[in-house]
């Protein structure tokens, strides 16, 4: 497999964000031994997976907009201000943090599903003497906190809330 990494370009056949040597870094500098055990196709597969579920988590929540209709992936994009130090980020690259949330879900993908299917929700359960009853407006979905965290500068609101843009 050829892994077909997003530079900045706005490639139109991209599929990842992060390239298995930023994955191999990024986890070698956090002791990530469980990453440095998989071989090289194994973690192509789990950098596409983890980019799959950015674009369809994050799509409607980054900032600005995509650099070009053709592109496969959300970044490149432009008018992406840095709210902190009232800067752009430059519209031919992709941030760091894009990376290195891609490298983060690509190994919790190793563990199964980023987004599996929703089940209905128990609100009550007894089995024997177990007892567990979800509170009500629990998130149904998992989702990824530090995934949130690292992204929240490129996102827009609060991260629960809908996309707000200027009339």
């Amino acid at each position: 497999m050829t892994l077909i990494i997003e530079t900045g370009a706005g490639l139109p056949d991209a599929d990842s964000y992060a390239s298995v040597a930023a994955a191999d870094a990024y986890h070698a500098k956090r002791g990530n031994a469980a990453w440095a055990a998989l071989v090289e196709s194994e973690k192509e597969s789990l950098l596409i997976k983890a980019t799959e579920y950015m674009v369809g988590q994050y799509r409607a929540r980054w900032k600005g907009r995509r650099r070009t209709a053709a592109q496969a992936l959300d970044w490149p994009r432009y008018d992406v201000e840095l709210d902190d130090v009232h800067a752009y980020l430059g519209s031919d690259i992709v941030p760091v943090e894009v990376q290195n949330a891609c490298a983060i879900l690509a190994l919790q993908a190793r563990s199964g599903e980023l987004a599996p299917a929703l089940k209905r929700t128990i609100k009550e359960k007894v089995i024997g003497p177990i007892k567990t009853v979800y509170a009500d407006g629990a998130p149904e979905a998992v989702r990824y906190r530090a995934v949130d965290q690292l992204l929240k500068p490129l996102l827009c609101g609060s991260g629960l809330s809908g996309r707000l843009e200027r009339a």
